[in-house]
């Protein structure tokens, strides 16, 4: 997995506010790197870019590969003062290069901007190297954990009290997506029970299917909602049989992909990233109704990811990537909007209610972190520092403890609402969703590295003991 960095173009003064260098200090690091003429000729179309290929901690070595260089042009990296290579990075006859580096392990987890000095032509920019947590396995005596193998790429689960059982998207690869199941699983074997690929997705060519990723249940109706993320829309299964119920057609949910049922007021959300929308179908009548638009208060568009309902109280949580906000929704106020800040938070992905202790949980996965958040008034109460790429969470009202699923770190995280880790239990190669079923069970989905992983593909109970 790559790690996303900006690369961003910088004048030579905002680059040494940003990195925190004296004007003397770059100097010297530069002398001392390579003797290239002051103001040769300059990169007037820069596209180069770094990348810090999985997960970097303090003390480890941090694995660089750039892209889009001009063949033979040569970078210097520096950080706070420090030449972090010795001798300048040639790009290759396809613009690229690689680079080891490595971290100190005195270093401050967080994001570190790096200056990158390039010459031949000559430019400079920044990139966010990320240092993760690092936070060792723990209480595993607490918890039951039983694990079985499924189908290649996961993505979400949801459980259905009324069928007794859990239903399981999966989905592999890129465009065109040939391979993805819904599949129903009991939860007690967590065998697989029926499973049903999609249908080819009309007007293509190139064999791909309507992938299934976003899953909810509505058992007031007896289906299952999926969203079709690559196809910008969604589709209803029946639970009983998975078949076919409705494919709705293509644009109805741009970039589809958290879904959640109100089963009472018979009404479907789904979550959009890249859009200021939240999508909304009549879960009855199986018709599209007019979607929210959502509030931000930045100038920057809104990208909300994963939702959170709490249907008793009429309200729907999303949290926004791109502006680290939170958004309460008032389903029963003609959808007035709370917003609140997300100070701590970067790159916001995962939200969860519990709607008792009015508590709300983020996980994001840019800053690693979980954060508790009054919902009275937006206030962080708790700041917890989770492990690399904490993408997902879930609150489970049954044993009172959040669950976090970190992409990155390859754990799954038991945490209560005092702030507190209970548990941090080994979730296998890349975590993706948790979900629960009201009984005090967790299940855990994870995707792979590669086709001889041999802890990928598995769904995983999670039981306190």
């Amino acid at each position: 997995m790559l790690i996303n960095v900006n690369c961003i173009r910088r004048t030579p003064a905002a680059l040494l506010r940003k990195a925190g260098l004296s004007a003397a200090v770059l100097s010297l690091s530069l002398a001392n790197a390579f003797a290239a003429p002051a103001f040769d000729q300059p990169d007037a179309d820069f596209r180069g870019s770094l990348n810090a290929a999985g997960v970097v901690y303090a003390g480890s070595e941090a694995q660089l590969s750039g892209r889009g260089f001009t063949p033979g042009q040569e970078v210097i990296l520096l950080q706070n003062g420090h030449t972090l290579t010795p001798e300048a990075l040639v790009a290759d006859k396809d613009g690229n290069l690689r680079a080891t580096v490595a971290i100190p392990a005195d270093a401050a987890t967080g994001l570190h901007p790096v200056v990158m000095q390039v010459s031949k032509p000559s430019t400079a920019s920044i990139f966010n190297l990320k240092v993760s947590p690092k936070v060792e396995l723990s209480g595993q005596d607490k918890f039951e954990l039983q694990s079985q193998h499924l189908v290649p790429g996961l993505y979400q689960s949801a459980y259905s009290p009324k069928s007794q059982a859990l239903f399981v998207t999966s989905a592999v690869g890129r465009p065109p997506v040939k391979q993805s199941q819904l599949l129903k699983v009991n939860p007690k074997t967590l065998k697989i029970e029926a499973s049903v690929t999609p249908a080819a997705q009309e007007g293509r060519t190139d064999g791909q299917v309507q992938a299934v990723y976003g899953v909810a249940v509505d058992d007031a109706q007896g289906n299952v909602w999926v969203s079709n993320t690559r196809s910008n829309t969604v589709s209803v299964y029946r639970q009983k049989d998975l078949k076919l119920v409705k494919q709705f057609e293509q644009g109805a949910a741009s970039h589809a992909r958290d879904v959640v049922v109100d089963q009472q007021a018979q009404r479907a959300y789904v979550s959009s990233p890249g859009s200021k929308l939240i999508s909304v179908f009549d879960t009855k009548k199986l018709t599209a109704l007019e979607p929210i638009e959502l509030e931000s208060k930045t100038r920057n568009p809104l990208s909300p990811m994963s939702l959170a309902l709490d249907a008793e109280n009429g309200r729907l949580y999303t949290v926004s990537a791109s502006t680290n906000e939170l958004i309460i929704v008032d389903l029963n106020n003609g959808n007035a909007q709370t917003v609140y800040a997300l100070p701590g938070a970067r790159g916001a992905a995962g939200v969860a209610v519990d709607s008792k202790n009015g508590q709300i949980y983020v996980a994001s996965q840019g800053s690693d972190n979980l954060l508790i958040v009054d919902a009275k008034d937006g206030s962080v109460q708790h700041d917890i520092q989770i492990g690399a790429g904490a993408l997902n969470v879930v609150f489970d009202p049954k044993t009172t403890l959040a669950y976090v699923a970190s992409r990155g770190a390859g754990t799954v995280t038991a945490v209560n609402g005092n702030g507190e880790i209970v548990a941090n239990l080994d979730g296998g190669s890349f975590p993706n969703h948790v979900s629960v079923d009201g009984e005090g069970n967790a299940y855990l989905v994870n995707k792979s590295k590669g086709k001889d992983d041999p802890t990928a593909d598995r769904i995983t109970r999670i039981h306190l003991k």
